[in-house]
């Protein structure tokens, strides 16, 4: 199963997936696309088989998309993030156009891709465009049904070299390690709970659980009646 993982970052949706690969029967070949030159090298570092390429994962979507089973993206979430837009009134505000690019990539995979595929963002402080399915902080727009509980943990938040050691044991991840420009507290925040990697994936494949057996059985009952219509 070929698996595209776009804005990777470190990984955080990946790193149980060779667990769900194993319980499925399955071997994945994943890869990874990032333009932060450090976190590739750092994601290379942490997931050794993964093929790991330096580019602009939009442009990289629209020019490979074909050539994968399963897509995950996750987009730059800070121009539709509530914490941003809360910091409106403060003098230093630099004001941003919310990063169409989510919508793009949306729009696009849900009419022109085959697979399977989930893009991932924040709940945005303004009314979604797309309706994408709310889990925990985070929104999903796939083409197939989530389970209401998947697995999210809640993100412990500290202050300073606090918050950075706590977010570390969290995510099972010394983010100490990139030296790159991005700051880590933001980046290990922003980082998709493993957790929740593992259990979007295994819904995609169809590995069913006490939680969400309920719901993927209902879509499939939903597809078969779209397909005798």
């Amino acid at each position: 199963m070929k698996i595209l993982n776009l804005y990777a970052c470190l990984g955080g949706n990946r790193y149980k997936w060779d667990d769900v690969a194993k319980e499925a029967g399955i071997e994945i070949e994943v890869t990874a696309v990032e333009l932060d030159t450090e976190a590739a090298r750092l994601y290379q570092e942490r997931f050794h088989n993964d093929i790991v390429i330096v580019a602009d994962a939009h442009q990289y979507l629209l020019e490979h998309y074909q050539e994968f089973d399963f897509i995950w993206s996750s987009p730059p979430c800070p121009s539709h993030s509530k914490v941003r837009f809360t910091q409106k009134s403060r003098e230093s505000f630099v004001p941003l156009y919310p990063d169409l690019k989510l919508y793009e990539e949306i729009l696009f995979l849900d009419n022109f891709y085959k697979g399977k595929y989930v893009v991932e963002n924040v709940i945005p402080y303004y009314e979604p465009l797309i309706q994408g399915q709310k889990r925990g902080r985070h929104l999903y727009w796939t083409n197939f049904i989530l389970p209401n509980d998947i697995g999210e943990r809640k993100v412990l938040i500290g202050r300073g070299t606090n918050e950075v050691n706590k977010l570390c044991e969290f995510h099972d991840y010394d983010f100490r390690q990139y030296k790159g420009e991005q700051r880590i507290d933001k980046m290990a925040r922003n980082l998709v709970d493993y957790e929740a990697g593992k259990t979007i994936l295994e819904t995609a494949l169809n590995i069913f659980k006490k939680s969400n057996i309920n719901q993927i059985s209902i879509f499939d009952e939903m597809q078969e009646l779209q397909r005798e219509v």
